[in-house]
């Protein structure tokens, strides 16, 4: 293939291939020359143009197949555009002369139409340089046409519309002839051929006047013949013609000029809808000619026809825009709701014709006021069909009051009134539902009366008009849920009250049912009190209905109705109404078989109509109770519901005697019933009518092969048991389409009429599978059959091998029986049962005996072979079950041999199609069926697939093909290649005519890429060449006109691109993807979007590029529009509102999602400006701008955005985006801060961002556009929609969580965010008005909370504006569950009194926090910024704006946490909770109130333990009885006798809040569900923290040793679960004060034991602390033991060396001490402070039990964690551990007598380890030797005497000391001296002498030598100071003989460091600070001791001359200049103090 890449084809490469390959290699190089010819220089192209054009005429001749020609023709003519153009004129005549060849055989029509290919591309891409001899090609084309066949018609329509295109107006000469050609061609029998004139006509029309002018009625009258008889895509061309058209009439301006000649006239909009109802309503019978049957009035208009006009209507407006369409809409809609009106009896003179006319209506309506208006046009589009409903009201009012009602009801006007009000009522339903919340106004304007009008007319006779009224409700109440409650308040009082109106009883019953119905999609639900009202009424209902026989049928019908809807509330609400309900039930049906004998005696048909109703209602009242409250059903209740059954079934048999008796009226009410009994049994298991299978089944087969069974629905019956991939290859129209709601009746054949809600009133209240549309159940002859066929799958699998071979051959013989058009319908039911039987079977994996078999597979065989293609579709299903449920591969073989005989022999279409099917079929089961079989079967369908003298053979051949690609596997590896070469084959030469083939081609194309998957990336030439075929595959299907076609090309192009991503041409996939992005075509749309969504998820960035690339080519006009302005997203975002298919808005908003993770930050300005538009564009400006603060930033920021907009004369690409939209824009930005949040740290930095826009211009940052931010959030939170506000009020939270800690640059002190706080006020102040939805004000609650806890404000003024929003709402709430709103169910209001709390709990605890911390930088008085920002006003007064409520909402607060703790009692307690609820739950709505708790309890808990310990658990305001009663009706943990509580003692009002809070705590932290969240955890460990801040509590948990040990495990599971260290430094601040409490109640007893024993024997005092008096720790018992547990899992985690486990014993073993990471520090911190004060709680042997640990792990710590810092200072953890070592040795319990003696072995012992530490053992790292002496000088100082004095501790120890002296490090040095400094001081001379006897001396030399080298740096001046200070120390502690000798040694060394005056001029700060110090000592020795200071300096004449000029020199200096700050300074920077005093 590397050959074909030449600009000049290489004839030798191509004449050594095969035939395909030839073809193959040809198409690639043409392919090439394309891209190369666009991309060569111009020049070099004339060059070979002249062998260029020989060779590709020479192609021409060479019969090319239609995607060659098609590429051939393009080259030709790009050829020309670039080249010469003399040799055109020369090529034209060959093509010419070609087209008038004589020759007619087969093999030379290829070259004729490539001809005439190339003629149309050449005029097309040439255009007027081709103007002079134009006419006589058409001339010749036209005549050509006359001649020719189906293929030679569609290229020429196509070519003529290629030349119009080409040479715009100059055609004119030929307007004429070619409209004359196209006009027969738009008739033509085949189905391209029409959609080609039409898209040639499409084209003539744009300069073609008279088309839209003189001709316009014939252009008319010839598209809807058109219709005739036509496919989808038929339908698709001519009524986008003829929408075209008309709307061109429409707006055409008088022609001027040109007018005069074509004499144009201007069509008004009149006459327009005229010409197209005439279509609507008399079909292509010509414009007001009435044909005669006509005039007999026996004609109907076919349905084609009627849809063709429909979609024709819609293009017709589309054409014209919005903006028209608000203009004229009043003419409109009054016009197309005259289509169903009287004036037009014959478009609804059957209920068939008037059902598919009101869907066609209703499509019309939908498409143009849903999809073209935006949300203000169609709130006045509402108004306008509410004013319609009125008319047609008054209309009907007057008719019924007028005169005799008998003979007025039946009287037309009313019969044709009802078709206009249900389709008004649908749409305006549809109009709201879409609104949604949007809609209020709508509602709330009274001049409107929209509610007045719908539920006026729930009392019109007609019952479709009820239904549709109902069904409106329905939507309002969906769209508008506080509108629900009302409705149904006032419907269920007007039925009530009208109980006497027939009409009224079954109008108001739908109406309550579909409310009902709707309260499942809305969330906040109605009261709970409701269900009883209904059940009551429904109740009511039932028993009243006998008594009035004009009645009895509609309270029947309405009573089961209300019941049957009542059950969608679900098991909260029907719990409590089941035993009336099963009683109902149990009554309706007679008790035994004799009483239904006596039954069938009496009575006459109406009574028999009345009780079938009734029992069918109960039936599905039944039905509905187990589909919805599923969790009911326990053994008893299904007990309860079985008795009823038989009877049911025994009614079932008897129906057919019972209508032979009373005539064929109860004929439907038997079909309901029978229908409704068959639901019913679907839903049960069969064991629990076992008795009855039989007698079901007999009557079943009867109901399959009944012999008035209507015509066959198929379509209704049989996709469902089809495979859906199956059904494509069919049937366009089963396919999903834009069109479906009206292409489904055309599916239907024409007796059968498409469904509506008046066929099943049941279906009112069901869940809607399709979205706003209205239910469409099917009329009930048809569902009846789809239930037996259902239920026979069930019964069947359920009886015995027997009875299934009797029921089986009954069906047999009955279609035997049975011929034509009967047995087809006969077999179409038996093939439904029979699928569904083998369905049943090999679910429940049973088998199927030889007989049975044997029958299914004669029935099956015989539907294979049926003429319905749907039947032969079901049935090959039902064979490869078969095979599936038998399960033997003989018996699969066989059934393969049966298809492969048969696909030999036959010859008929019917056979071939059916059973390459069922081979295809038989490998989707069975996963292939073994590799000598796929061999053959995959011959047989090769053969099939090239029989090119039937697409549909080829068609089904090749979807087998691709099923059996699919499902082989490995195994097609060796028939890869051979099948890819048929494939290519094929596509290059079937005609584009047979598209189906092509997309079975795709299909299989596609198997193929899955197959090879991975290897595809390979490079060997096998492989490549694949890849090659693959390629060229899906760019011939790329090319194809057809649009299912390119889908398939797509779809391939995803797979390779999933295996192979370098082969697949990334830019022109994506330029394919974006002129498809608005096809008409749903399937291409869907997988243009899947393709997009897989693309963006590897490399959106490319994508995006690409998209914007093609769009500035603007080459192609197709690309939409919106891509030049706002780029692939904004492409999508446009896509995404107009859009209505679920899934593939769901596409959209993943697409989206992936393009924003991975470029928002990239194009900040983008997206944000995209979001912007779309919030903004429809947002109410006078909302925006009341908040001025919005506009500060404009100036500044607006440089960002003006690269986008491009000025603003253009039209918005967003206008009037939907809310959903809008919403989705909001869910954008947030997603666009938190992938900011993962970027650069600027977007969150002002001052850093500005630095970096000023040095880059183009980056950008987040923090820069928060004005941006903060304005789209108001814009959504501020919006009509409910939920877009919610959308916004969550945008404004995730922006003050962001930012609120982002400091102004300008104005230090404050932050970014202060100048907002209007524009915030401004959001929340309307989610607090009254009728705003309690969800709404939650979410305000909660951004209150968080913008006063995130300290933006600092002004008490500003903040009190928002702090009055939630005192609002705390009155509000105040008032209790009681006064809350009445619109929604309880735990509306349970959720918004929670949220209200949670929202102040969170402001409180935050005052509280900053209370403290003020409290604590006053102490320290550091006056930081930061401090005067959160400046006292702020900190205090938070905390007194709060504490003014604080009475009322601690008590809130605490009943809102014993409601938590009921409802997470365990079930078993459910006896015990209080009857009516909790203080703000009521016990009905129990179960949904409970997650509304789960969300806010913990901050609530915090809050409430902060109060209780600010109170000191005594309540300030009252006095102790009442303490824990809150303002609601329940109190603590008593009953509601109010006795009992003014009994309760303040003890025990302390002690239930106390239980209250710690049980919560406990509760939630022992079982910590994996989604628990960290917010809760830390909240509930703060509140125990608080709670043991104080006291009481702490007195409490000491006192109870088992609560305490208890909590310390729940901690202890705690700090395993959750690595968070935020958490785990919380649980050990508990356990910290766990351990006080302990302590604190020790000292307590021991005191109390003292005092209380007085001057008595201490030996006889009791032992208190834990271990008693033998020591012993019991594990589980013992408080120490658990919390050393803790302490260790603390520390060993972080130092895993501390596990002797680990370290193989517990000897020290040398490891590199580490420094641990800072939370890491803080924790081992934590867990040694807790260590220390643990002796403390036990008794004297208890401490001796525990000493090791503690020791061991304290000096573990030290050891390992022993880092040598800079300058000597100490980790923290060094630190710590050293204070805890400090804290242990200085212990009571060491003095203690009964443990003296063991701690000082033990602490002899530790001294011992620590100086073992020393010793590394393989050359391991040293630990720091300054920690180590600092621990080693904490015992000397620390403990008694005899621990240190032990000779041989004490020798090493000042081994120890003297090796540090000597060591090189002067640090090192400095520290020991300071050490030994400390021990020198120690008063007993037994501890500090041995040190001075060994190293004075030391320490004097070392001041020697210091002296003879001179100090050098600030460590060494430090290592003398601290040196004369250490001898200095020594002095005064000498005995006096010696002490002369001290000095005498002391003053040379002070001596030898003074300078003399010339030296001190000189001096280095160092020696002169050292001179300094000197002299300073010197003054203050000499005077002490004078006497020997005398005697030195007489001794020594030196020293005393050195003395002399150093005091002499530094007076000088003194005089010269003051004393040197510099050296001051160092010598105090260079002191290094220890950080904490250990010593």
């Amino acid at each position: 293939m590397e050959l074909a890449h030449s600009l000049l084809l290489s004839e030798e490469a191509s004449s050594q291939l095969g035939e395909v390959q030839k073809a193959e290699f040809i198409f690639e190089w043409l392919r090439y020359l394309e891209k190369l010819l666009l991309a060569t220089n111009r020049e070099d192209v004339r060059e070979k143009q002249k062998t260029l054009v020989e060779q590709l005429l020479s192609l021409l001749n060479s019969s090319p197949g239609p995607p060659t020609r098609k590429l051939l023709a393009q080259n030709l003519a790009i050829l020309y555009s670039i080249g010469d153009t003399f040799s055109v004129y020369e090529t034209i005549d060959k093509c010419n002369d070609l087209i008038r060849s004589k020759d007619d055989s087969p093999s030379y029509l290829p070259t004729k139409l490539a001809a005439v290919v190339c003629l149309g591309s050449l005029y097309k891409k040439l255009g007027r340089i081709l103007a002079n001899g134009f006419t006589d090609t058409v001339g010749n084309i036209l005549k050509a046409m006359k001649s020719a066949e189906s293929q030679g018609r569609y290229e020429i329509m196509l070519s003529l519309q290629s030349i119009l295109t080409g040479l715009g107006a100059a055609a004119a000469p030929c307007h004429r002839d070619v409209y004359k050609a196209a006009r027969s061609c738009l008739t033509d029998r085949s189905m391209a051929v029409r959609c080609a004139a039409a898209k040639c006509l499409l084209e003539l029309q744009n300069e073609a006047i008279f088309m839209w002018s003189t001709d316009l009625d014939s252009v008319a009258t010839l598209c809807f013949k058109s219709f005739e008889g036509s496919n989808y895509d038929v339908r698709i061309s001519v009524s986008k013609l003829l929408g075209t058209v008309l709307a061109k009439a429409v707006i055409a301006k008088h022609p001027g000029a040109a007018g005069s000649r074509q004499s144009a006239r201007r069509v008004s909009l009149e006459e327009v809808l005229e010409l197209l109802g005439a279509g609507f309503l008399r079909g292509s019978s010509g414009f007001l000619r009435a044909s005669g049957d006509m005039l007999k009035g026996s004609s109907s208009v076919s349905k084609d026809v009627r849809v063709g006009v429909t979609q024709a209507y819609v293009v017709f407006v589309s054409t014209l825009g919005g903006a028209w369409l608000e203009k004229n809409l009043a003419a409109f809609l009054s016009h197309i709701l005259s289509l169903v009106s009287q004036s037009n009896p014959k478009a609804t003179q059957t209920q068939v014709d008037a059902v598919c006319c009101r869907r066609c209506v209703s499509f019309i309506l939908r498409a143009t006021l849903g999809g073209l208006l935006g949300e203000k046009a169609q709130i006045a589009a509402a108004q306008a069909i509410c004013q319609a409903i009125w008319r047609l009201k008054k209309v009907m009012d007057a008719v019924l009051s007028d005169g005799n009602l008998e003979t007025r009801l039946s009287s037309t006007d009313v019969a044709a009134s009802q078709h206009m009000l249900v389709c008004a009522l649908q749409e305006l339903g549809n109009l709201i539902h879409s609104l949604g919340t949007t809609a209020a106004p709508l509602l709330q304007d009274s001049s409107t009366g929209l509610l007045d009008s719908v539920i006026s007319v729930v009392l019109h006779p007609s019952i479709a008009v009820r239904l549709a009224a109902a069904w409106c409700l329905h939507c309002i109440a969906v769209a508008l849920p506080s509108y629900l409650t009302p409705l149904l308040d006032r419907c269920l009082e007007r039925l009530a009250t009208l109980k006497s109106s027939p009409e009224a009883v079954t109008g108001f019953s739908f109406a309550v049912a579909a409310l009902l119905g709707a309260v499942t999609h809305c969330p906040l639900g109605i009261p709970h009190g409701k269900g009883k009202i209904i059940m009551t009424l429904a109740e009511d209902l039932l028993c009243s209905a006998a008594q009035n026989s004009r009645l009895s049928l509609q309270r029947t019908q309405a009573g089961w109705l209300l019941v049957a809807a009542l059950m969608t509330l679900g098991p909260a609400v029907v719990s409590h109404h089941l035993t009336r309900i099963l009683l109902l039930w149990k009554c309706v049906f007679p008790v035994s078989p004799k009483d239904l004998e006596t039954e069938k005696s009496r009575g006459d048909s109406f009574t028999w109509q009345v009780t079938l109703e009734g029992r069918a209602g109960a039936l599905c009242a039944v039905k509905s109770l187990i589909s919805h409250c599923g969790d009911l059903l326990t053994e008893e209740v299904i007990q309860r519901l079985l008795p009823p059954l038989p009877c049911a079934v025994d009614l079932l048999t008897q129906l057919s005697s019972i209508l032979k008796t009373y005539g064929s009226s109860l004929k439907t009410p038997s079909v309901v019933y029978r229908q409704r009994l068959y639901e019913l049994l679907i839903l049960l298991p069969p064991e629990t009518y076992k008795g009855n299978l039989c007698a079901i089944l007999k009557e079943l087969a009867a109901e399959l092969t009944a012999p008035d069974t209507q015509a066959a629905a198929s379509t209704c019956l049989l996709p469902a048991l089809c495979h859906p991939d199956d059904l494509l290859i069919l049937s366009p129209l089963l396919q999903e389409t834009d069109h479906r709601f009206i292409e489904e009746q055309l599916l239907l054949g024409n007796g059968i009429a498409c469904g509506s809600l008046e066929y099943d009133p049941y279906s009112i209240y069901e869940k809607d599978v399709e979205g706003d549309s209205v239910p469409k159940p099917l009329p009930p002859a048809l569902s009846v059959i789809s239930a037996a066929s259902k239920l026979f799958g069930v019964v069947c699998a359920n009886v015995d091998e027997a009875q299934r071979v009797l029921i089986l051959e009954q069906l047999l013989n009955s279609i035997k029986h049975t011929k034509g058009a009967r047995q087809q319908t006969v077999q179409l039911h038996v093939v439904a049962a029979i699928s569904s039987l083998l369905k049943h079977v090999a679910g429940s994996k049973q088998s199927l005996g030889p007989e049975v078999r044997r029958l299914v597979l004669t029935l099956v065989l015989g539907a294979l072979e049926s003429p319905n293609p749907l039947l032969r579709c079901a049935a090959s299903e039902a064979w490869a079950r078969l095979a599936q449920v038998v399960d033997d591969g003989a018996f699969t073989a066989g059934l393969a041999q049966v298809s492969f005989e048969k696909l030999k022999s036959a010859r008929d279409v019917v056979t071939r199609t059916g059973h390459s099917l069922a081979l295809g079929s038989l490998h989707r089961y069975l996963g292939g069926i073994g590799p000598q079989h796929l061999s053959s079967c995959i011959g047989v369908l090769y053969t099939l697939s090239q029989d090119s003298t039937s697409p549909d053979v080829q068609t089904w051949a090749l979807h087998s093909l691709s099923l059996t690609i699919d499902s082989a596997g490995a195994l097609y590896h060796v028939h890869v290649e051979s099948t890819l070469s048929l494939i290519v084959m094929l596509l290059l030469n079937v005609p584009p005519t047979h598209a189906q083939v092509h997309q079975s081609l795709g299909r299989c194309l596609n198997a193929l890429i899955t197959t090879l998957g991975p290897e595809l990336q390979g490079n060997n030439t096998s492989v490549s060449a694949l890849r090659t075929s693959c390629l060229l595959g899906c760019a011939v299907m790329q090319d194809h006109p057809g649009c299912l076609v390119q889908a398939q090309a797509i779809s391939c192009l995803q797979q390779l691109h999933m295996f192979a991503p370098r082969h697949v041409n990334l830019s022109s996939l994506v330029s394919c993807l974006c002129v498809n992005l608005c096809s008409p075509y749903l399937l291409l749309r869907r997988a243009v979007l899947a393709c997009l969504r897989q693309l963006v998820q590897r490399e959106a960035a490319e994508v995006s590029e690409h998209a914007v690339m093609l769009a500035r080519d603007g080459r192609d006009p197709a690309a939409d529009a919106n891509l030049r302005e706002v780029g692939l997203e904004g492409a999508l975002l446009a896509l995404l509102d107009r859009e209505t298919d679920e899934s593939l808005c769901q596409d959209i908003r993943e697409t989206l999602h992936h393009m924003l993770t991975s470029m928002a930050v990239g194009k900040l300005s983008l997206w944000l400006k995209l979001c912007k538009d779309v919030l903004a564009a429809s947002a109410d400006f006078t909302a925006v701008t009341c908040v001025d603060t919005m506009q500060e930033e404009e100036g500044d920021r607006g440089d960002d955005a003006s690269v986008l907009t491009r000025g603003d004369d253009k039209p918005h690409p967003f206008s009037n985006p939907r809310w959903a939209t809008r919403v989705f824009a909001a869910d954008c930005v947030c997603r666009i801060i938190n992938q900011c949040e993962n970027a650069n740290s600027a977007h969150f930095d002002i001052a850093l961002a500005q630095e970096m826009k000023k040095r880059d211009s183009r980056s950008d940052f987040l923090v820069l556009h928060l004005a941006d931010l903060i304005r789209m959030a108001f814009m959504a939170a501020t919006d009509h929609s409910d939920q877009l506000r919610l959308s916004g009020l969550d945008t404004l939270l995730v922006v003050i969580r962001r930012f609120a800690e982002i400091a102004e640059p300008e104005f230090p002190g404050h932050v970014i965010l202060e100048q907002y706080q209007a524009n915030v006020g401004a959001a929340l102040r309307p989610a607090f008005t009254s009728e705003t939805p309690p969800d709404i004000t939650a979410k305000a609650c909660q951004v209150c909370s968080a913008w006063i806890a995130s300290g933006v404000v600092g002004d008490l003024s500003d903040l009190r504006r928002v702090h009055q929003l939630l005192v609002s709402s705390l009155m509000k709430i105040q008032a209790g569950k009681e006064a809350l709103s009445q619109l929604y169910n309880e735990s509306a209001s349970t959720m918004e009194i929670l949220a209200v709390l949670r929202a102040w709990a969170e402001v409180y605890i935050i005052a509280v926090q900053r209370h403290k911390n003020h409290k604590q930088t006053l102490k320290t008085t550091i006056n930081s910024e930061d401090s005067t920002r959160s400046g006292s006003s702020s900190a205090a007064g938070l905390l007194d704006l709060v504490c003014t409520d604080l009475a009322t909402l601690s008590k809130l607060w605490l009943a809102a946490l014993q409601d938590f703790a009921l409802l997470t009692l365990p079930a078993e307690f459910a006896s015990q909770l209080p009857i009516e609820g909790g203080a703000f739950y009521t016990a009905q709505t129990s179960r949904s109130a409970k997650l509304h708790y789960h969300g806010s309890w913990a901050l609530i808990l915090h809050a409430a333990a902060l109060w209780l310990a600010s109170t000191g658990f005594a309540d300030p305001d009252e006095g102790g009885a009442n303490l824990s009663r809150p303002v609601t009706p329940t109190s603590m943990c008593q009953g509601s006798s109010s006795s009992g509580a003014a009994v309760k003692s303040p003890e025990d009002v302390y002690t239930d809040r106390f239980h209250l809070i710690l049980g919560i705590s406990v509760e939630f932290l022992c079982s910590l569900r994996s989604d628990a969240s960290l917010e809760s955890i830390t909240a509930c460990l703060h509140a125990l923290q608080a709670l043991l801040d104080v006291p009481w509590p702490r007195w409490r948990i000491g006192s109870d040793q088992d609560l305490g040990i208890e909590l310390l495990n729940v901690l202890h599971r705690v700090i395993l679960t959750r690595e968070s260290p935020a958490i785990q430094l919380a649980s050990l601040e508990v356990v910290r004060q766990i351990i006080c409490a302990a302590q604190e109640h020790v000292k307590e007893k021991r005191r109390s034991a003292e005092v209380d024993d007085g001057a008595s024997e201490k030996e006889t005092l009791p032992e208190f602390g834990e271990g008693k008096d033998t020591g012993g720790l019991i594990p589980g018992k013992s408080l120490v033991f658990a919390t050393l547990e803790l302490c260790v899992c603390i520390l060993v985690r972080q130092l895993p060396e501390l596990n002797p486990k680990l370290t193989g014993g517990p000897g020290v073993k040398a490891s590199k001490p580490k420094t641990l990471s800072e939370e890491g520090s803080r924790l081992v911190v934590a867990a040694l402070a807790i260590l220390a004060e643990l002796p403390a709680v036990c008794s004297p042997e208890g401490s001796i039990s525990i000493l090791p640990t503690v020791l061991y792990l304290t000096i573990g710590v030290l050891r390992e964690t022993a880092v040598t810092l800079p300058g000597g200072q100490l980790s923290s953890t060094v630190t710590a551990s050293l204070q805890t070592l400090k804290g242990i040795l200085t212990s009571p319990m060491a003095r203690a007598e009964k443990s003296h003696e063991a701690w000082t072995s033990l602490l002899q012992s530790a001294l011992a380890t620590v100086l073992d530490c020393w010793s590394p053992v393989d050359g391991a790292q040293e630990p720091d030797e300054v920690s180590l002496l600092t621990a080693v000088t904490v015992f000397i100082l620390s403990t008694s005497p005899e621990v240190t004095t032990v000779p041989c501790l004490q020798n090493r120890c000042i081994e120890k000391f003297k090796a540090a002296l000597g060591s090189k490090d002067s640090v090192v040095q400095m520290k020991t001296c300071q050490l030994l400094h400390s021990i020198v001081q120690y008063p007993k001379p037994a501890v500090s002498y041995p040190y001075i006897y060994s190293l004075a001396s030391s320490i004097v030399e070392k001041l020697q030598e210091i002296d003879r080298r001179k100090p050098e740096d600030a460590t060494e001046l430090q290592l003398c100071q601290e040196g004369i200070k250490l001898l200095e120390a020594l002095v005064p502690i000498a005995e006096d003989e010696h002490r002369a000798q001290l000095v005498a040694c002391l003053l040379p060394i002070l001596i030898s460091f003074l300078l003399d005056e010339n030296a001190l001029g000189s001096a280095t700060p160092v020696t002169r600070s050292l001179h300094d110090f000197a002299l300073q000592n010197l003054m203050q020795i000499g005077p002490q001791y004078s006497s020997v200071f005398k005697s030195v300096m007489a001794s020594s004449p030196a020293l005393k001359a050195r003395l002399e000029a150093a005091v002499k020199g530094n007076q000088e200096s003194v005089r010269v200049d003051p004393p040197s700050k510099h050296a001051k300074n160092l010598a105090r920077n260079a002191s290094i103090q220890l950080k904490t005093n250990f010593l």
